[in-house]
This record gives C-alpha cells, sequence and structure tokens, in this order.
C-alpha cells in the first residue's frame, strides 16, 4: 500500500471516530435540551408535544390556588397575550408571588394544563430573561395597537431594560 493510501485511510478513519463520538454526545444530551417558550408559543403549537421545555412569564394575580395536601399548586402564567394552567406538585420558591416572574419546567398534556417538574422564581428585581422581557414587549406593544385600533387607551407598559 501506498504512502498516500495509508495517509488517506488514516485521515478517513480519525473522521469516522470524531464523527461517531459526536453523534453519541448529542445522542446523550438530547433529553437534558430544555426549550423555552411563552404561553402564546405555546398556544400557537411552536412548543414541543410530549417532551419537557420551559414556559415563563407572569404569574397571573389571583390565580394561585393550593390543594389540601399542602404541596400541589395550580397558578396561571401569562406573557399578556395569552394564558397558560400550570400544575406543580412541590413547594414553591420563597421569591414565587402572584405578578412576578416565574419560569417552568415540565410538559405540556393532553387536558392543555403545563405539569411543571420544577418552578423558578425571579430572584432579582432588575433581572429577566431576555426571551421573557422580549415576549412581555412584543405583548404590550400588540396589546396598545389593538387599544389605538379600537380607540381605548392602552393602560400597560412595557417591561423596563
Amino acid at each position: 500500500m501506498r504512502v498516500r493510501t495509508k495517509t488517506f485511510l488514516f485521515i478517513l478513519g480519525g473522521i469516522a471516530i470524531f464523527s461517531a463520538a459526536v453523534g453519541l454526545v448529542l445522542f446523550a444530551l438530547r433529553n437534558n435540551v430544555s426549550l423555552y417558550f411563552t404561553p402564546t408559543q405555546v398556544y400557537n403549537k411552536e412548543a414541543p408535544q410530549g417532551r419537557n421545555f420551559r414556559i415563563g412569564g407572569l404569574v397571573e394575580t389571583g390565580s394561585l390556588k393550593r390543594e389540601k395536601d399542602g404541596l400541589t399548586s395550580h397558578f396561571v402564567i401569562t406573557d399578556l397575550q395569552k394564558t397558560m394552567s400550570v400544575t406543580y406538585k412541590g413547594i414553591l420558591p420563597d421569591l414565587f408571588k402572584e405578578g412576578k416572574g416565574v419560569v417552568a419546567q415540565g410538559k405540556l398534556q393532553a387536558d392543555n394544563v403545563f405539569y411543571a417538574e420544577e418552578v423558578l422564581a425571579k430572584h432579582d428585581e432588575n433581572y429577566m430573561p431576555p426571551e421573557a422581557k422580549d415576549a412581555l414587549d412584543k405583548a404590550a406593544k400588540a396589546k396598545a395597537a389593538m387599544g389605538a385600533a379600537s380607540g381605548i387607551p392602552a393602560t400597560d407598559t412595557p417591561v423596563k431594560k
């Protein structure tokens, strides 16, 4: 076998081994990837069905209900356009409050209720994930545009940066 052929086979073997390693890593991580969606995106069926994902927005005021077992909570997340019912069994974070930002991770079931496995509350008054801030700003602008078209003044203001 010529040197050129041996070099070519060596390079080809290296590429095959590297490709297999990358494929195995991606296969192992596929269940750990959790994408972020807003209630409007979930309503528009942009979120994956039957897979874990994150949903974020504001906890609607007056929506928090607790069952008698003390662990199961029901609340509504909104992005100021659409809402999504969430059920969570566990202890809610100390910073969890109505009207504040929240991100829940779990699955959307056939009954259009999001069953959360984990709930994260906003930890700083000035911080909001960029995706959530953009979604809330778009929702506020859309609400203002709808109000202007109907002659009703908008009362909500976009989220501060």
